[in-house]
Order: C-alpha cells, then structure tokens, then sequence
C-alpha cells in the first residue's frame, strides 16, 4: 500500500489550474492552424490568426487564455493501492483551487446558490469532482476549466432508439446552429450517447478530453464524427459567428450500454479554448 499525503494533492491540483488556464494544449493549437490553412474567409482567417496569438501572448507572458478561467472541472483516478494521509481528499482538491485562483489570478466564477442570492463564493470552489477507482498505486488528476459561454450551450436529449444515428445527427445540428457564435467558435464537440441521463452527460464532458481530431477507435463511430463534422462546418457560422468554413475543429462521440427503451443523448461544447492539463502522482 502506498501513502501519499493530500497536501501532494493540493499541490497538484493549485499547479493545474494555473497552467490550464495559460497554456494551451499543444493538440488545440495545431488543430487551430489546420483550420486556418483550410480557410477560405479572409475575415474568418484573420479571426483564427488571432485566436493563435492570443494563446501565444498568455503563454508567453504566463496570464490567462480568456477572461472566463471556468469551474474547475476535475476528473480524479484513484488507485486502490493508495492510502491517502493528513485529510480529507475533496477538501485537499479544493484547497488546491482555492490557492491556484488566487496566486493565479485566475477569475472566480463560482456562486454558492445557483438561483436565488448567487454570492460569488470568493475562491472558485468547491470544485467538480468526477471519481473512478482503478487498479494501480498511482493518483491521476486531470483539470479541465469549464468556462460558462460554451456550457451553456450544451444540451440532453432521450432521444428514442428508433431515431436512430439520423435522429442523433439531427439533434446535434440543431444544437450546434441554435448555439450560433454564443460558445466562441471554432468549438469542439463532445457527445455522448447511452447510459442513464447523467452517466451520457458525464461521457460527452470526457469526450472532450480526448486528442482533437483523434477519432472513437469503433469505425462506425468514427465515421459518424468526420460526418458530423463536416455538416456542422457547412452550416457557416464560422470563427466566432463571423462566417466561414471553421465552426468545429473536432466531433468526439463516447458510449455507453444503455436500456432497451431509451437513447440518451448529450451534446458538450466546448469553446476554441479548449483547456485541460494532467498529472499522475
């Protein structure tokens, strides 16, 4: 049994969310280029040429990507060979992005009541955490801000099993054109189809995670996304709603067995910021 103290944890976590919010993943930023050598809008091209500088400025001068740093969204693999010491786990999550907001000087999104007072609760926590158990003596974290132009732009359906992959294709495309430039375009989108309503809501945020462009390893389900992908980009709403050939740089699609009566779809976008950052203890 392996010991690992949670104060290693808030440590982590604090590192992550600073160098989430200031560096973009290497797999976005060449998927942006690829965009931009695609292009044919000149106004389009030169709104994607910006997006590119822009992560460059943040890190380069180690400040923030957007103004909108998110909830810290955190996905947790906890091996069952670890026995964690000096506290209570979620709490060490927390403190960790309680000091990465702070010495960060990362926005504080969070509200403690979600509809009624919603009081800034001054330290971006508490955290959303998403724990799975897995064999090994190792933590892994991996922190994905979510900012809210692009979350609220997602949707669920229980679609039935008879709508079939054209009722799924459908339901993404009237999510995506409903969405317009509301999410920052070039967006990713995340889907996830089966399971109950929230494991498919769940799925559709890990799709996220995956490598832009790195298709499901199902072929079918991989046909499915360069599909999607190509319909979503016909519909030209283009580099932030501008026009253009540009409104997606990936279609991530997971799944999951699901019942017999239902067809649980959810859609996850994500803006061109598309940030998360891991590490394994």
């Amino acid at each position: 049994m392996r010991e690992i103290h949670v104060e290693l944890i808030s440590k982590t976590v604090e590192r992550l969310c600073i160098e989430s919010n200031y560096y973009l993943p290497q797999d976005v930023k060449k998927a942006l280029q690829s965009a931009l050598e695609k292009e044919e809008s000149p106004l389009a091209k030169e709104i994607i040429e910006d997006i590119i500088k822009n992560q460059e400025i943040a890190r380069t001068n180690n400040v923030p990507i957007c103004q909108d740093t998110g909830l810290a969204v955190i996905f947790l693999e906890l091996g069952q060979e670890v026995r964690l010491t000096g506290g209570d786990l979620n709490e060490a999550i927390d403190e960790g992005v309680r000091r990465g907001y702070k010495n960060g000087y990362l926005r504080k999104s969070a509200v403690d009541d979600p509809f009624m007072v919603r009081k800034n609760t001054g330290d971006n926590t508490p955290a959303i955490i998403h724990t799975k158990i897995v064999p090994g003596d190792k933590v892994k974290l991996i922190l994905a801000p979510k900012g809210g132009g692009s979350e609220n732009m997602s949707a669920l359906a229980m679609l039935k099993p008879s709508d079939g992959v054209k009722g799924i294709k459908q339901f993404v495309l009237d999510t995506v054109d409903k969405a317009g430039s509301n999410p920052c375009p070039p967006i990713i989108v995340g889907i996830g189809v089966g399971g109950t309503i929230e494991k498919t809501t769940l799925i559709a945020k890990q799709a996220l995670l995956r490598t832009v462009g790195e298709h499901n390893s199902n072929p079918d389900i991989a046909k499915l996304e360069e599909e999607l992908l190509e319909e979503i980009n016909k519909l030209g709403i283009g580099p932030q709603g501008f026009g253009g050939r540009t409104t997606a740089l990936a279609v991530h699609i997971e799944t999951f067995p699901a019942h017999i009566a239902s067809m649980p779809v959810a859609i996850n976008i994500q803006c061109h910021v598309a940030r998360h950052q891991e590490a394994i203890i």
